[in-house]
């Protein structure tokens, strides 16, 4: 412990990074209950944490070591770290990077003067190359995470959080991809306040720290998981390990929809957008504060990075809410006759429906996939209970990674032949898109108005955050009531395009062909 204390103490790291403020998040403490704290260092000017180790360690490389140039490994923020401290100290700076490594950050890198070689789909497949090219051409390799020097300067947000703090805090959460970062911050505050609590953040599917601590040995995985990809690490390192078999108190795991909400968390409390491994503390912070019932506690999360590719905010955004558990996912079984769906949204109540979609079958039962706002995992599962007590079959899909990644978008296909026989000759299909304003209720309320004795074919509707709801729906009309509808489309006052001759629907959704 002492040895690294003085290593933080002498590290060098403020020629470029700088101290990063220790925020409290407001919305997020208010609704936890607990005083909630944020080391912002998404705020760097790389946007995260990684520029303060790799600056240290090469500023105790020799002038020699210096002229001939440095190398490292990485898909991003430790890349950006690297070229920014060779910028600053007129080095060469070689980064090898998986060939899968968005444009993005590609360009920061070069923007930076770095050059970057493209080599292997993994990391540790760049890491093999940059470790094979820094022996070929005498250059210093800077480890990302698995070099007392990294450590070192990793821990400087250690000495900036007991500094800016007026108490100790009840608990430090970190996340871990190889663990230099909790390995620096968790040395130097166990050295002054041991009774605080520092605890480890990894995603379900790269808890190597997890499983390491657990077996008493370095656990390497056979697979990591993607989406945080700046803790996508196969094997913790010797030191890190170490380390954290000494100073960290526990570990977390969070899944991909909670590292989701915690994005949307920052963001409703700071106005900024976390990358996925920069949300990890704070999605670990939350999930400790449910799991050991927390409150009253002065918290810490380290948000340690911000290099977003613009790409993935769609799918954060769409699974932000059931990581919040503030949406829930069924699959409702009702019957295939006139005035079902009507029935089923009577059930909802006023419930705010998220997405909801349905294709007429020849069945006698047809299945509807859809999205409701809840208050939590209780009321989702009484929502479930409700539906079935009135006599529906319900399913709920919160928890299926395939349904939320992908029969949500496939629910559909063509009305079936027996369907259309069934209704007789004189009967149309017709398909039309309604705008209204997103409100609660104004989707009930656009169901009501429709008449019983018209049967719905198609419905699909999806919240997506904007003021204006959009919905598709196919209704089965006689040709003796095509005045009625015409009626129906003035009254119920939305916006409405008809698109029964549109050709994507002809092709894909069994429209009828003149």
């Amino acid at each position: 412990m002492n040895d690294y204390l003085q290593k933080i103490l002498r590290a060098r790291v403020y020629d470029v990074a700088h101290e990063t403020p220790l925020e409290l998040a407001k919305n997020l403490s208010r609704r936890l209950k607990n005083q909630i704290w944020l080391k912002r260092e998404d705020l760097q000017p790389v946007f995260s944490f990684k520029l303060r180790g790799a600056y240290n360690r090469m500023a105790q490389l020799s002038k020699s070591e210096l002229s001939n140039g440095v190398i490292a490994s990485s898909a991003g923020n430790h890349a950006q770290g690297v070229a920014l401290s060779a910028l600053q100290m007129n080095c060469r700076a070689l980064i090898v990077m998986p060939v899968t490594t968005p444009a993005m950050k590609i360009n920061a890198v070069k923007s930076l003067g770095a050059e970057v070689i493209l080599f292997g789909e993994t990391y540790d497949e760049s890491y093999e190359e940059a470790k094979r090219i820094s022996k070929q051409q005498n250059l210093t390799f800077i480890h990302p995470f698995d070099d007392p020097e990294v450590i070192a300067g990793q821990g400087t947000i250690g000495l900036e959080i007991l500094r800016q703090c007026q108490n100790p805090p009840d608990a430090i959460y970190v996340a871990v991809g190889g663990g230099g970062l909790i390995g620096g911050i968790a040395v130097y505050v166990k050295s002054l306040w041991p009774e605080t609590k520092v605890i480890g953040v990894e995603s379900d599917d790269a808890d190597a720290m997890t499983r390491s601590l657990k077996a008493g040995k370095r656990i390497e995985l056979d697979s990591v998981g993607l989406f945080a990809d700046g803790v996508a690490v196969r094997q913790v390192g010797e030191e890190t390990f170490a380390l954290a078999q000494k100073y960290v108190d526990s570990m977390v795991t969070v899944c991909t929809d909670e590292i989701c909400a915690a994005i949307k968390d920052v963001f409703e409390d700071t106005r900024s957008i976390l990358e996925p491994a920069g949300a990890l503390a704070i999605a670990g912070l939350k999930a400790d504060i449910v799991k050991n019932n927390l409150s009253n506690k002065n918290l810490i999360a380290v948000a340690c990075g911000a290099n977003m590719n613009f790409d993935r905010l769609r799918f954060v955004a769409e699974r932000a809410e059931l990581g919040e558990e503030r949406e829930a996912m069924f699959a409702v079984e009702i019957s295939e006759h006139a005035g079902s769906l009507k029935n089923l949204c009577q059930i909802l109540g006023n419930r705010s429906l998220t997405e909801f979609s349905y294709r007429m079958s020849e069945a006698s039962k047809a299945q509807i996939f859809m999205g409701v706002q809840v208050n939590g995992l209780e009321d989702r599962l009484n929502l479930c209970k409700h539906i079935a007590k009135n006599g529906l079959k319900c399913l709920d899909l919160s928890d299926d990674e395939l349904a939320k990644m992908h029969l949500r978008h496939m629910v559909g296909g063509r009305l079936p032949e027996a369907s259309k026989a069934k209704f007789g000759k004189g009967i149309k299909e017709l398909l039309y898109r309604f705008e209204f304003p997103e409100k609660p209720g104004a989707l009930m309320a656009f169901v009501n108005n429709l008449r019983p004795d018209w049967s719905i074919s198609i419905f699909h509707y999806r919240n997506h955050g904007a003021d204006v709801g959009r919905i598709v729906v196919g209704v089965l009309v006689k040709d003796s009531d095509l005045e009625d509808w015409k009626h129906f489309l003035n009254e119920v006052g939305y916006r409405s395009w008809e698109e029964s001759q549109n050709p994507a629907y002809k092709l894909f959704l069994g429209g009828q062909t003149d």
